[in-house]
C-alpha cells in the first residue's frame, strides 16, 4: 500500500494523475485556463517556471486575499510557454546540470496529526525546489507515503528509489533499520527531519540527522549555559510538577556548578515571599532556573518575582527556560522581554521579517490555506532543510558534510543546521540557538 507523490503534483493527500493543460492564446499571450483544485504552485510547475514569474505576468495575484477560480484564464510567460513539463520532469528541465533527485519518505496524508504534520513539511520542500530553480539548481522530487503502519519494503524496491541522491525520511523508529541499510547500499544520503531512535547513525556516514536525543541536547545546553552565566548566581524553583520531565536537566545542571564550586540558591513556588527573595542576591546579577516547561507554573514564577521585584528593585533577574516557552510568547511576550529571558532551542520562529511573512503569504497563494500554528512551523522547516541539503549537494555533491565551512545556505529563515560527524558514522546536528528576549524589546538569536 503505497503512494507515489510527484513534485509537480501538489494534492498531496492522495495519488493523482497528471493532467495536460488546457491553454489558449489571447492577444498573443498564452492562457491557462484554471481547472477545480489547480495551484499556483501547481500551475507554475506545469509551465517550467517559478511562482514568481507567474505572479508577475499576473499582478492580480498580488492583491490581499486572491484565489484561484475554476474557469478563470491566467497568463502564462512567454519565455516559458513553449516548454511545458511533463509531471516526472526536473525543476529545471533542459539545464545543463544534472538534476538533483530528492526522494521524500513521510507519512503524507490526512488521517492524523502525523500526516498533515509532514504534509506541510513536504509542501515547504516544494517552495524550497521552486526557489532553487531560480538559482539554476534542478530537483526531480518523488515523494512517498509511508504511515505508521506502511512496510517500507516495497517503496525501497522500486528504480525511482535506488535512483536518489539524498532521501529525507522517515518519521518512525520502525522504518530506520531498513532504510539505513539501503542507503548505504545504494550510496544515498538520508536526512532523518525529526527526532526518532536511530541508533544507526553511530556507524552509518550517509546518514545525517537533524533533532538529538534529550539527554544529548542537556549536554549541550548546560555547557553553554555554564558559559554564558558563568558570573550569574544561579536561582533553581521548585515548582511541586509531578509531571515534569525536565528534572533531569535540572539535576545534571546542579551537578556541574557544584563541579566547579558554584553556588547556587533553592527556592519554591510555594515559599514565603520574604524567604523567596532571600534566595536571590544583591549586587550580582541572578538567573532562574524552573524545573518544569509548563505555563501555569511559569506564569505563576511571573508572579513571585513581580512580588519580589516591587521591593527589591536592585535585584537584577534574567531566566533560563525551555524550548515549549515559545508557545507561549504571545502571552507572555512582555514578561520575557521584563525578565531577559533565554530559550534553547535547534530553531527560532519570527514572525516579524518579511522572509517568513513572504513565505507564509507563498504559502497561503499555492495551497489555499495557512500554515498550522505550531512551533516550529513545519512549511518553513521543510523549506530550510531543502535549501540547506540540496544546495549543499549541490555544491559539494556527494563530499557534503555540512560541517563547518561547507554549508551552501547561510541563512535561514527559522531552522540553522551545523553538523559534526559521530566517529566514524553519521553527521549529527549540533547547532543550538539561545533565542534572547532582551528588556529594550527586542529578541536576539544567539549561535552556537
Amino acid at each position: 500500500m503505497r503512494h507515489l507523490l510527484r513534485y509537480l503534483l501538489l494534492a498531496a493527500l492522495a495519488t493523482f494523475a497528471a493532467e495536460s493543460a488546457l491553454a489558449q492564446t489571447q492577444g498573443g499571450r498564452e492562457m491557462h485556463k484554471v481547472k477545480k483544485k489547480e495551484t499556483i504552485f501547481g500551475i507554475a510547475r506545469q509551465y517550467g517556471i517559478t511562482v514568481q514569474e507567474l505572479i508577475a505576468a499576473n499582478p492580480e495575484m498580488n492583491k490581499p486575499g486572491y484565489e484561484l477560480k475554476k474557469d478563470d484564464f491566467i497568463v502564462i510567460p512567454k519565455a516559458a510557454a513553449t516548454s511545458q513539463q511533463s509531471a516526472v520532469a526536473p525543476v529545471a528541465a533542459g539545464s545543463a546540470r544534472k538534476a538533483i533527485r530528492l526522494g521524500v519518505m513521510l507519512p503524507l496524508h490526512d488521517v492524523n496529526g502525523d500526516g498533515l504534520r509532514m504534509l506541510e513539511y513536504y509542501r515547504g520542500v516544494l517552495m524550497a525546489c521552486d526557489s532553487l530553480r531560480r538559482l539554476g539548481i534542478s530537483v526531480d522530487v518523488h515523494a512517498w507515503n509511508t504511515p505508521d503502519n506502511a512496510d517500507i519494503a516495497p517503496v525501497l524496491s522500486e528504480k525511482a528509489a535506488r535512483q536518489c541522491d539524498l532521501i529525507i525520511g522517515p518519521l518512525y523508529s520502525k522504518q530506520m533499520a531498513q532504510l539505513s541499510e539501503f542507503v548505504a547500499a545504494n550510496d544515498i544520503r538520508l536526512v532523518i527531519p525529526f527526532s526518532i531512535n536511530a541508533p544507526q547513525v553511530s556507524t552509518n556516514p550517509n546518514i545525517f540527522q537533524v533533532y538529538q536525543s534529550p539527554a544529548s541536547l542537556n549536554e549541550s545546553v548546560i555547557t553553554q549555559f555554564l558559559s554564558r552565566f558563568r558570573d550569574y548566581h544561579p536561582v533553581f524553583i521548585d515548582c511541586n510538577d509531578s509531571t515534569s520531565q525536565k528534572g533531569s536537566f535540572t539535576f545534571a545542571l546542579r551537578r556541574q556548578l557544584e563541579a566547579g564550586g558554584i553556588e547556587y540558591g533553592i527556592t519554591n513556588l510555594k515559599s514565603s515571599d520574604a524567604m523567596f527573595a532571600r534566595t536571590f542576591m544583591h549586587g550580582k546579577p541572578n538567573v532562574v532556573i524552573l524545573n518544569t516547561g509548563r505555563s501555569p507554573e511559569l506564569i505563576a514564577a511571573f508572579a513571585k518575582l513581580n512580588t519580589m521585584k516591587a521591593t527589591a528593585r536592585d535585584v537584577q533577574v534574567s531566566m533560563f527556560g525551555y524550548t515549549e516557552w515559545m508557545l507561549y510568547t504571545k502571552a507572555q511576550q512582555d514578561n520575557f522581554y521584563k525578565y531577559d529571558v533565554y530559550i534553547p532551542a535547534y530553531f527560532h520562529y519570527n514572525p516579524l521579517t518579511s522572509r517568513t511573512i513572504r513565505l507564509q503569504q507563498l504559502y497561503r497563494r499555492n495551497f489555499h490555506q495557512d500554515m498550522m500554528n505550531a512551533q516550529p512551523r513545519f512549511a518553513i522547516t521543510g523549506f530550510d532543510h531543502a535549501m540547506y541539503f540540496l544546495q549543499g549537494y549541490n555544491a559539494y555533491g556527494k563530499h557534503f558534510t555540512g560541517e563547518a565551512g561547507q554549508t551552501a545556505y547561510g541563512n535561514p529563515v527559522q531552522t540553522p543546521l551545523r553538523f559534526e560527524r559521530d566517529g566514524n558514522g553519521g553527521l549529527r546536528n549540533r547547532q543550538l540557538l539561545f533565542v534572547h528576549y532582551l528588556p529594550e524589546q527586542r529578541v536576539e538569536t544567539i549561535a552556537f
